[in-house]
């Protein structure tokens, strides 16, 4: 049975798909794709070198958590034999919405709603495993690295990204959910846990980031922290942040002192993982 937690990501990700306010894209009804592709790779043009695409031509590819399906087209353009899961059906519908505007509907890409902790593929099934922001979703995040690590083959690689318990996002969610509530025993760890994104959003320092890969069967990783578009305050709002008090904050936000103070305080921990 389901737990009532990955229902509520369920149901949270079914109506916001990952991606769809970018560029000032409202959550609700149709989703302009393309503009949501350019302002992903603007506002975060880090995940570009990162993620390689040309790098994996011909390569048996997993992306767990495809979202608006910006990446995944990424795969499926640079010729890898791609695989998409989503748990959602609004991400499988827009991945492949966005597949067709681009003419790659017929492309040698499989696309599937599917849970990212019990994952339907043989061992050592794929050169890369890929999942952008996503694990740390998973109420048994443990569990879906296991599964990462078991799909990949012998030799290959995992690259991803979770989330920092360290950063400015949640020096910002401790002063707005546990300091001005009148409780500032409250962590930025615990105030993201219940207020970023889905129910029950996970953060990692790099010790536990490491013993997470340790765990679930990897030999070796490169770790990096990234600045997002959440600690700089770039992003689009979503609509609990519209206020006319939220404005003045996106307006006065000191984004040269974040950057100043470089990426060791970003949301983004960037992993690449070797099996």
């Amino acid at each position: 049975m389901r737990s009532n937690k990955k229902f509520e990501v369920k149901d949270y990700w079914e109506n916001k798909v990952c991606g769809a306010v970018y560029g000032g894209i409202r959550e609700e009804g149709r989703v302009n794709l393309d503009k949501m592709a350019k302002a992903r790779y603007e506002l975060e043009p880090f995940i570009l070198p990162f993620v390689d695409f040309p790098a994996w031509k011909g390569k048996r590819i997993l992306e767990i958590g495809v979202g608006g399906g910006v990446d995944f087209s990424g795969w499926v353009f640079g010729g890898a034999d791609a695989t998409g899961i989503d748990l959602t059906e609004a991400g499988v519908q827009m991945t492949r919405q966005r597949l067709k505007e681009l003419g790659l509907s017929n492309g040698n890409y499989r696309l599937a709603v599917a849970d990212a902790e019990n994952l339907a593929f043989p061992d050592e099934t794929f050169d890369l495993v890929y999942s952008w922001g996503v694990l740390h979703h998973s109420p048994d995040t443990p569990k879906a690295f296991r599964e990462a690590c078991r799909v990949t083959k012998r030799g290959g690689e995992f690259r991803g990204l979770i989330y920092h318990a360290h950063c400015w996002v949640g020096l910002m969610f401790w002063f707005r959910y546990s300091l001005l509530t009148a409780r500032p025993w409250k962590s930025p760890r615990q105030a993201m846990f219940e207020h970023l994104e889905s129910p029950g959003t996970k953060t990692y320092t790099k010790r536990e980031t490491e013993a997470l890969l340790r765990g679930a069967g990897f030999k070796h990783w490169d770790i990096r922290f990234q600045l997002s578009i959440g600690d700089l305050l770039t992003n689009t709002p979503r609509d609990k942040y519209r206020s006319p008090i939220y404005k003045l904050v996106w307006r006065l936000y000191p984004r040269w002192f974040v950057k100043m103070m470089g990426n060791r305080w970003g949301l983004g921990i960037m992993i690449k993982a070797y099996k």
